[in-house]
């Protein structure tokens, strides 16, 4: 039906050839003059037979009569229509004649209506100028320079030109809204529905890397050290507290002497130290073992402590275990004895540091950095604060890197969205904070089922410590078109099992803080990655993914900018 239908529409549109030489032979005869009829010719000859009753006149009469008729003829054609013209204007034009025979005119809303289209025409002429300059400015940036030893123009980075074309993209919109609002007649018009245009947004695309860091060089003085102490929490705790340090001893000019395992964790098995030395250029940061093996006696000359109360968190234990190593220290102090009253330390700068901290003593301690608040923004920042060649100065050591490649490779691939879901323990720790954040599973189903709706990846990897009736039910209620979304965990080692030979090769399989570490590096190597408010462990994903520049716009906190929708009483 639809191919006659469409065949007798075609023949109604493109006549054939015979048609158009029957519409050729119609047409033509009307343009060519016609013989005379026998009526014509008999009106003719009783027009000359009348004209023989008129008054014979000389002829240099005649020829000039002929003369005058036809210039006055030619006067009154031209001299009519002015006098007219005149008379017109000079009454009130238009105005001056009856309704009846007034020719129409533009109407106000006529008038306005062109004045709005001359008003939008002259506004799109403007934005198009800006776009042209505008586009101009991204072709000269985005150029080859000419190679001049003065040239120091820098790149511009992918970020930068997605954001120019994006600006651009929107002058575009303005113009066509510009062009249109003539033409808007209300609420629901179409005009309105074609300028419904989605803007290219962020997406879940990652995050460029600043190109301009700030930063410090770290340059140590010879045989002056900082040792590091760092005693609250996890490890997780313990690798902030670490960073922190770094940034002191830079400011300070000393050495990083990394504790030893002893008294606090083994950090050569998880980090890669010579990793940090190699970025920055020089010997930054000793083992431990370095430390005694350079100096005779081991002592803490000098004690000073960030947190006034309880006194870098040190108790009778921890000095036990220091003096167990061998390491003899004197008085214990306080930077700010003032804060001793103060739940949370006060905001301190590079000035108070180094007017607190500076002094001449070779091995200087500095305790508990964890919750000190000192420069965060700087420490924050992409990449650190310390001025280096490499992306990151801590991260995992080599064998984890490679480890969490190739569970990656042999179990999730290159899309896949990364969760950590902390329970254990965060019930009671999240419920008394102002704002709780424990949400109910189906709570949490719901906020994860967004981020995949965005970031459209086949499979998610958790890591988690909460039990299986818990991540069950999650897994039950992750569902998006339709399939179910698979929740991929660890599985135990088996030896038929390749990805994790590297750990168990070299005696490091099934060791808590390596496999701690493995699923920080996976979940740091997602595409997006979704991590629990108030959790160290994800802050620690956070700050390697700025690192790496893994970051995406889609990273964010479970359920984020949200409450619980049910909270328990506390005890």
């Amino acid at each position: 039906y639809t191919d006659t239908s469409l065949s007798s529409a075609a023949m109604d549109r493109e006549p054939s050839v015979s048609d158009e030489d029957d519409d050729l032979e119609t047409l033509v005869p009307q343009n060519h003059t016609k013989p005379p009829s026998p009526s014509s010719r008999s009106r003719a000859s009783f027009g000359i037979s009348i004209s023989g009753f008129r008054p014979a006149l000389p002829s240099s009469a005649t020829s000039l009569g002929r003369v005058l008729w036809s210039r006055r003829y030619l006067l009154s054609c031209v001299c009519l229509p002015v006098l007219f013209i005149i008379l017109f204007f000079s009454l009130g034009g238009a105005s001056s004649l009856p309704a009846s025979i007034r020719l129409p005119s533009a109407s106000p809303a006529a008038d306005l209506a062109s004045s709005r289209m001359r008003e939008a025409e002259l506004h799109a002429l403007y934005l198009l100028r800006s776009q042209r300059s505008g586009l101009l400015s991204l072709f000269n940036r985005t150029a080859a320079p000419e190679p001049t030893n003065s040239s120091t123009a820098a790149p511009v980075s992918l970020s930068d030109l997605q954001t120019a074309l994006l600006s651009q993209i929107k002058i575009n919109r303005e113009i066509q809204e510009a062009l249109l609002s003539t033409h808007h007649s209300g609420v629901g018009n179409a005009t309105d529905d074609a300028l419904d245009l989605d803007l290219p947004g962020p997406g879940c695309r990652r995050r460029e890397l600043p190109y301009n860091r700030r930063t410090i060089e770290w340059n140590p003085k010879k045989n002056r050290y900082l040792f590091a102490i760092c005693l609250s929490g996890q490890m997780s705790n313990h690798l902030i507290c670490l960073e922190k340090h770094m940034f002191f001893a830079a400011l300070l000019g000393r050495i990083l002497v990394v504790p030893s395992q002893k008294v606090d964790y083994q950090y050569d098995k998880v980090l890669d130290i010579n990793h940090i030395n190699d970025c920055i250029g020089r010997k930054v940061v000793i083992t431990y073992e370095e430390f005694v093996d350079k100096r005779k006696k081991v002592s803490i000359d000098q004690f000073i402590c960030y947190v006034a109360s309880p006194p870098c968190y040190m108790d009778e234990e921890h000095i036990k275990k220091l003096k167990a190593v061998g390491i003899s220290m004197g008085k214990i102090e306080a930077a700010w004895p003032e804060d001793a009253k103060l739940k949370v330390p006060k905001k301190r700068y590079v000035a108070d540091i180094t007017a607190k901290f500076t002094t001449d003593a070779e091995v200087l301690a500095v305790g508990e950095l964890f919750y000190a608040d000192a420069e965060e923004e700087w420490i924050m920042q992409p990449g650190g604060p310390l001025a280096h060649k490499c992306k990151t100065l801590i991260q995992p050591s080599r064998l984890i890197m490679l480890t969490a490649q190739r569970f990656v490779q042999t179990f999730l691939g290159g899309n896949y969205i990364a969760l950590h879901f902390r329970r254990h323990g965060f019930l009671k720790f999240c419920n008394v904070k102002k704002e709780s954040c424990f949400f109910p599973i189906p709570q949490a189903a719901g906020c994860i089922l967004r981020i995949i709706e965005k970031a459209n990846a086949p499979v998610i990897y958790l890591s988690t410590d909460a039990a299986g009736s818990e991540t069950n039910l999650l897994q039950s209620l992750v569902v998006f078109d339709d399939r179910q979304v698979p929740l991929v965990r660890r599985p135990e080692h088996e030896g038929s099992e390749k990805w994790d030979a590297l750990l168990y090769r070299k005696h490091m399989g099934g060791d808590d803080q390596v496999e701690a570490m493995l699923d920080k590096t996976i979940c740091a190597l997602s595409n997006v990655f979704i991590g629990s408010s108030g959790s160290t462990f994800t802050e620690d994903i956070f700050r390697l993914r700025r690192g790496w520049g893994s970051m995406s716009y889609c990273d964010e906190y479970l359920c984020q900018g949200e409450l619980p929708n049910y909270i328990a009483e506390l005890e």
